[in-house]
């Protein structure tokens, strides 16, 4: 079985909301619907587990869930402090049949359910290549120059721009790979805001899926004004070639 955990208990402060970002209206539902709404329709995903903040359970479950009818969210799970501990609640609550864990940002909701597939079939095409591959994110290739600073803001080098990418979301992996290295990062008090982190850091290798910078994650109010754009031109030119 495949589950996303699809996060969205975070505060969001830079929107200068009184609601957290997550639920603020986007094209005519909150944000975390239309990311919900495409695991919903992925082929891929067979459950989906949403992490919310404690003051938003009531909310998500009867005016996002039920509203939208999204039968794939099988439990909302109360967030913690942290990012990388409210992914660690979810997948501690997974069915023991769990193979595959997509975890995905609820802020992001461009996503595609193609891509979201191609993902989870790039993962297990890949690991039969080289068993040690435990994960698959989707990333976009840096376009502008990155410089790499010291102190007092010196730039001590210019990196090589085409080696550098960034990460995105759905991150996928195999489900024993994760829970391993959540378990184990705990245990050793390591934090990041990035599950793959966590997977290199204990030795296994993760791949990049080349995803779209329209992917964006809606976190200031300049990308809420772009993702609108961005929703109304694909619903406008939908079965158009762009």
């Amino acid at each position: 079985m495949n589950v996303a955990i699809i996060t969205a208990a975070g505060k969001g402060t830079r929107l200068k909301s009184n609601i957290s970002k997550q639920f603020l209206n986007l094209y005519g539902r909150p944000i975390v619907a239309h990311t919900l709404e495409t695991f919903q329709n992925s082929s891929k995903i067979d459950q989906i587990y949403l992490v919310v903040p404690s003051d938003y359970y009531d909310f998500c479950k009867q005016e996002i869930v039920a509203k939208y009818k999204l039968s794939k969210v099988s439990k909302i799970i109360i967030g913690a402090n942290t990012r990388q501990g409210s992914v660690f609640n979810a997948l501690l609550r997974l069915p023991e049949n769990t193979e595959i864990v997509s975890i995905h940002d609820g802020v992001r909701p461009l996503v595609t359910v193609d891509e979201i597939d191609k993902i989870v079939n790039k993962l297990i095409r890949e690991n039969k290549k080289d068993h040690d591959i435990r994960g698959v994110i989707m990333a976009a290739p840096a376009y502008e120059t990155i410089k790499k600073i010291k102190g007092n803001d010196i730039i001590d080098k210019t990196i090589q721009r085409d080696l550098v990418w960034h990460a995105q979301t759905p991150q996928t992996f195999f489900y024993k790979t994760i829970l391993e290295a959540h378990k184990k990062a705990k245990d050793e008090d390591f934090l990041s805001t990035d599950d793959a982190d966590l997977v290199e850091k204990f030795g296994y290798k993760v791949k990049i899926f080349r995803g779209r910078h329209e992917n964006i994650k809606i976190t200031t109010p300049t990308d809420l004004f772009l993702a609108e754009l961005i929703m109304s031109r694909d619903k406008n030119n939908k079965g158009k070639i762009l």
